[in-house]
């Protein structure tokens, strides 16, 4: 362990680990029924759940004997009343403990460390390479996309505890913790009506507002003072997207009404935010001249926001002509005092606009054809696949007003027509992309052309990148084909030329996942990227990859910059661009610290890799050849899995799988149809591998690994593996993740079921298969646990699952 591990593990200990146990201890007067005596059985049912996981016994028979031996309880409303206090006493000590890491993140990470801006200002310099610095900062850029899949179980109201919760630990204020944790006890974390996707935009667009803003600020600000004129203004190095109220793939509750209304709350929220800026630095800039300009200003942003229905013409280089009149003045007048209040608010408007964030559009493949025959009738209905692709790059204008009694027709329509009011309003960047899911031919995406021809936008002036999803296996290996079909095609090409010549690529690490496993779903999107790169340079487009990752390692997350900073020159590196999703918006990015700190991480991973690295390619042939090896064997031993005749059972009846529909977490529904058998290609991915979390088992982490390693072995080509863990990052990455998601399993929680008659065959092969991983990863990082070469975040899962295992064993039970 090196020195900064060592030390953020002691500060972890110091800072979250010993206040947790004495923080804890203020739960036992928090107003609850009877919570001391919870908090004390909380403990018994643990050591009686841990007696009963060594002798196998099944979660019923578990709870059955602790209120037999340790409560006087017989009537079964009482003991079910009692298991709910339980849960709601550990619900809010897992968020004592979110806020304890909360305030503790600037002492347990390296702010200034490895992967951080002020570490990539050191390597520029050491390694005399600004003028490269300033050529990749022309045209590189982060972009995080924020989404409301349903993954962030914490309603909006307890997420703003969480955030006042940490502010009192850092300061050790004991009053105000007591005093917010007993607001805790008395709000309620179940909501009782599903939100709407408007509720969803809210809850993020208060991210935007605390967090991103300030966070980009600082960003921004410490780009533009230590590397000056280097940094593009027209192309800024951190953008914002958004999915809630643009997102209706499978969900039938976002409409066009519900685009244009979020899109309206993005730009009264920026508004908001540089209403309240110019008010704080009119306390510092009382000087003559300057005070009439941001008087002036402080109206024009005051009316937009409070007079109701009112909006004037005001836009984003108004407000920056306005600020560079008073930067001129305070430089050439008053001696520069107070320059950086006024600089630092410029820096935010290039970033955000009036836009905030980029409100992007998705809808599923089949939606368009069907909408195109709606509106065009025969004339579409009848044509071949040739004819289609040539009808669809010259579709003539429909009637504006025309109406169409299918209901998502005539949405998509209106939508469509929608998008132009939105960047007349919110700037061009206010809703500027067409996502594709199931993206999984040419004529998928040209029909998304045709259909913007066919509601009034001309093929001259078309301001929107059309961007197609490539998510299954099988998709992910035919999108070079695809897009060579695009490319080769005048009519798009000339598009994407007009595009800034530049062709945007969504790739689904969830579905991914859960079509082909882990090992083959990451290594296919790799090896798609490649393809899609040097098909792209063919044709001498720009190719930019928009990564759909999740939180967990499953869905394309753990340690994300680490994927980045592994890429050769063979992957396409302009931009990153990635989703950002559920818990992982709070977890990860939950306060300006550790958002800034993230940032910093994915700014750092795709710069250093281009002037530091030098890789040409990212994997040799040789490694090349050994990772499809190892992705087939991983593939066939879960499609073995999968394929199990008892596998869809196993996941309906012994995972909460079904109780996903029925959480009031987020607005869309958790199958793409509603009918009421459970298939795998209906089942959405968040589910599908959220129920395998809350089974302690995280097959979709790590499953088929062991396998593959294994035969490698057998193979004698294990040394060639061990070789290829110690030179390729992205090797060593996947495998480290994989190590993350066997960290968080526990399969005494189900080990009753390995003597069951109908589930025993699933439960032992998902259990020899985690133990075969185990052994193999162990072997390849040469440590005897899991997770042991990152020390804090080991502690932290580990001291998570002791606090969640008896969340974890309700839900057993309810699944029984």
């Amino acid at each position: 362990m090196d020195h900064h591990s060592s030390r953020g593990l002691q500060q972890f200990n110091n800072n979250v680990g010993i206040k947790f146990q004495l923080y804890n201890s203020l739960f036992s007067s928090l107003p609850f029924h009877r919570i001391e005596k919870t908090g004390m059985l909380l403990s018994v049912l643990l050591n009686n759940c841990d007696e009963g996981f060594k002798k196998k016994m099944n979660p019923t028979d578990i709870i059955d004997e602790f209120f037999d031996k340790h409560t006087s309880l017989k009537v079964e409303k009482e003991k079910l009343d009692m298991l709910f206090r339980i849960i709601q006493f550990v619900e809010r000590q897992v968020v004592l403990f979110d806020a304890l890491e909360d305030a503790a993140f600037t002492d347990v990470r390296d702010t200034a460390g490895a992967g951080t801006l002020k570490q990539l200002e050191l390597d520029v310099i050491k390694n005399n390479k600004e003028k490269e610095l300033e050529k990749k900062l022309q045209d590189f850029s982060v972009q995080l996309v924020l989404t409301a899949h349903p993954t962030q179980f914490y309603p909006g109201s307890v997420l703003g505890i969480i955030n006042d919760l940490s502010k009192a630990l850092a300061e050790n204020d004991a009053s105000r913790i007591n005093m917010y944790l007993q607001q805790l006890g008395k709000t309620p974390f179940l909501q009782k009506q599903r939100p709407t996707p408007y509720d969803e935009a809210v809850s993020l667009i208060w991210y935007l507002e605390n967090v991103f803003y300030p966070a980009t600020g600082r960003i921004t600000s410490f780009l533009k003072n230590q590397f000056g004129n280097n940094v593009n203004n027209s192309k800024p190095v951190i953008n914002m997207g958004f999915w809630p109220g643009g997102d209706r793939d499978g969900n039938p509750f976002v409409t066009a009404e519900i685009t244009l209304r979020v899109a309206h709350a993005l730009r009264g929220s920026i508004i908001k935010c540089y209403y309240l800026e110019i008010r704080r630095i009119k306390r510092r800039l009382t000087f003559k001249g300057v005070d009439v300009i941001l008087n002036g200003l402080e109206k024009q942003l005051y009316d937009n926001i409070f007079i109701p229905g009112y909006q004037t013409d005001i836009s984003r280089d108004y407000i920056l002509d306005e600020l560079n009149k008073i930067k001129e003045i305070i430089i050439y007048q008053h001696n520069g005092l107070f320059l950086h209040l006024v600089t630092g608010l410029i820096n935010k408007v290039n970033v955000f606009g009036l836009h905030f964030a980029t409100l992007d559009i998705r809808q599923e493949s089949t939606v368009h054809n069907n909408v195109l025959e709606a509106i065009h009738g025969a004339a579409y209905s009848k044509l071949n696949n040739e004819e289609k692709l040539k009808f669809c790059t010259e579709a003539p204008e429909v009637i504006a007003g025309n109406k169409y009694e299918d209901a998502l027709v005539q949405d998509t329509v209106t939508n469509l027509y929608g998008i132009k009011k939105i960047q007349q309003l919110n700037g061009e960047s206010g809703c500027n992309r067409y996502i594709i899911s199931q993206c999984n031919s040419a004529l998928n995406v040209l029909e998304v052309y045709g259909l913007f021809l066919s509601c009034g936008w001309k093929a001259a002036s078309l301001s929107v990148d059309i961007v197609p999803l490539f998510e299954t296996i099988d998709d992910l290996q035919h999108a070079e084909n695809i897009m060579r079909i695009l490319y080769s095609n005048p009519v798009y090409r000339k598009h994407v030329q007009q595009r800034n010549n530049k062709q945007t690529i969504m790739l689904g690490f969830s579905d991914g996942t859960k079509d082909g496993g882990y090992l083959m779903a990451n290594f296919s999107i790799y090896k798609a990227k490649e393809a899609l790169t040097k098909v792209s340079q063919e044709f001498n487009i720009n190719v930019v990859f928009f990564d759909g990752r999740g939180g967990p390692p499953a869905r394309g997350g753990g340690k994300t910059h680490q994927f980045y900073a592994s890429m050769g020159k063979n992957i396409s590196n302009k931009e990153i661009q990635l989703t950002i999703q559920g818990q992982t918006v709070s977890s990860n990015f939950g306060t300006i610290d550790s958002a800034q700190y993230n940032i910093e991480q994915l700014i750092n991973a795709g710069i250093s890799n281009d002037l530091f690295s030098n890789k040409t390619i990212t994997l040799q042939q040789a490694e090349e050849e050994l990772l499809i090896q190892l992705s087939q064997k991983s593939f066939e031993a879960y499609t073995e899995l999968k394929t199990h005749p008892d596998f869809l059972d196993y996941l309906s009846h012994i995972s909460p799988v079904k109780f996903y529909s029925e959480t009031n977490i987020a607005s869309r529904p958790s199958k793409r149809n509603s009918g009421s058998k459970l298939t795998l290609k209906d089942l959405r991915a968040i589910p599908y591998v959220g129920a395998w979390a809350q089974l302690k088992q995280n097959v979709t982490g790590y499953y088929g690994v062991g396998s593959a390693l294994s035969a490698m072995e057998k193979a004698g080509k294990f040394a060639e593996v061990k070789k290829l863990y110690t030179n390729s990052l992205f090797f060593r990455t996947l495998m480290d993740n994989c190590e993350m998601a066997m960290k968080k399993c526990y399969f005494p929680l189900t080990e009753y079921l390995s003597m069951d008659k109908k589930y025993g065959e699933v439960w032992n092969k998902i259990y020899q298969e985690y133990e075969l991983t185990k052994k193999y990863v162990l072997q390849l990082s040469g440590s005897n646990e899991l997770m042991s070469n990152y020390p804090v975040d080991s502690q932290s899962i580990a001291m998570r699952e002791k606090i969640r295992i008896a969340i974890a064993y309700h839900s057993a039970i309810c699944d029984q």
